[in-house]
């Protein structure tokens, strides 16, 4: 957050084995993540980009906000935020949001590359919206983007830049944080940036066209694991009485943020009070993947949590707003530690991590970089050995 029918190789239903990788162990049962040395080994020294990376990892700068691209004539948008790669033939596209009003570019855009990672081109995919924070991809290959507003939208935008962008009310109107598709149960998980927020599932009522469903809400006691219950919501557009108010016993989640869905679980993000959920989908039941306050033996590694992705191992990358600007790994081994650090940008958030189809790559934002502005926003890639 700034403080701070389309189808195209579509895969309808895919399984959650197209995630690859290893299955974590049954969300349910896992116990908080706790410090330990991470799989690739201590941070190395600064690197020209200002980078902190484990011994054989390399970066490279890809956009900076008010900037041509390089290799295209577009200029890159102002606070870049959540994002996604999509397969584009032999190469790649990643998207990317504006968390700005419409007024100063809100929207998303996208950068291409071809198969050996080269920028081939740049170009809008969504305009004149306002305050685009994080989103999701779907299994049918379209970049879902929220609106971090009061009765924002969801909106549902062609990656290619072909198709116009649609509104999808029907997933509610609320302060809409990140997306998360699961094709194994048909429904699309959604986060809202609330003190007080709440954690939602939308049925399409026909898998790969979002225009009608339903929109329900989490149910479940106080603690933080269990088995958990879905109330549909009465009115999605949020009007007069906000989604969030209108089922009684709702769950309440302090500063919902990132969500990313994967083998059976959506894992999620809760900014107020440092915690990473899993929402294990095959057992309906809840369960912490990491608190910092039970972090034992030192302290917390991860602060200010924000954006999450997983990699084909099954490792989580959770970024952080504020904090010490690090991506964190949590491990399927319960374990939790600093994979990268971007040093001289404490008055920024990195936003919109995102692996490359091929795993090999990772994108990230600094959304403000080292002028704490909007319009001061570097997007980066990491290059190295990640584990498969």
């Amino acid at each position: 957050m700034e403080r701070r029918t389309f189808l195209r190789t579509a895969v309808i239903g895919s399984s959650a084995a197209a995630f690859g990788g290893t299955l974590w162990r049954g969300a349910a049962f896992a116990d908080p993540a706790q410090p330990a040395a991470g799989p690739y080994g201590a941070l190395q020294a600064a690197n020209s980009n200002g980078i902190l990376l484990p011994n054989g990892f390399t970066s490279r700068i890809i956009a900076r906000s008010g900037q041509t691209v390089p290799g295209t004539s577009y200029t890159w948008h102002r606070a870049p935020d959540g994002g996604a790669t999509f397969t584009d033939g032999s190469g790649w596209i990643y998207v990317s949001n504006a968390e700005v009003s419409a007024s100063s570019g809100g929207g998303a855009s996208a950068v291409r590359f071809n198969s050996s990672g080269t920028v081939t081109s740049a170009y809008r995919i969504l305009s004149g919206t306002n305050t685009n924070c994080a989103g999701g991809r779907t299994p049918w290959n379209t970049w879902l983007s929220c609106e971090e507003v009061t009765r924002g939208f969801v909106y549902e935008t062609d990656p290619w830049g072909v198709t116009a962008a649609v509104q999808r009310p029907a997933m509610g109107r609320f302060k809409h944080e990140a997306a998360a598709a699961d094709p194994d149960h048909g429904y699309v998980y959604l986060t809202e940036d609330e003190t007080d927020g709440r954690f939602y599932r939308f049925r399409p009522t026909t898998w790969g066209n979002l225009s009608s469903g339903t929109l329900q809400v989490l149910v479940a006691g106080t603690g933080t694991s269990g088995p958990v219950t879905w109330t549909t919501v009465p009115d999605p557009d949020g009007s007069p009485t906000q989604t969030r108010y209108q089922v009684s016993g709702a769950k309440v989640f302090n500063g919902g943020e990132g969500c990313f869905y994967a083998a059976g679980t959506c894992w999620f993000t809760t900014k107020g009070d440092n915690r990473v959920w899993a929402y294990d989908a095959n057992t309906s039941s809840l369960s912490l993947a990491y608190d910092d306050s039970l972090v034992t033996g030192g302290g917390a590694p991860l602060t200010g949590v924000d954006n999450v992705t997983r990699a084909a191992s099954g490792d989580l990358y959770v970024a952080e707003d504020g904090g010490n600007m690090e991506i964190c790994l949590i491990t399927p081994d319960d374990t939790v530690a600093p994979f990268l650090r971007i040093s001289g940008q404490s008055g920024s958030e990195i936003t919109g991590p995102a692996f490359s189809p091929d795993g090999r790559r990772l994108y990230f934002s600094s959304q403000r970089g080292t002028s704490g502005s909007s319009s001061g926003g570097i997007t980066y890639e990491v290059t190295g050995p990640f584990r498969s």
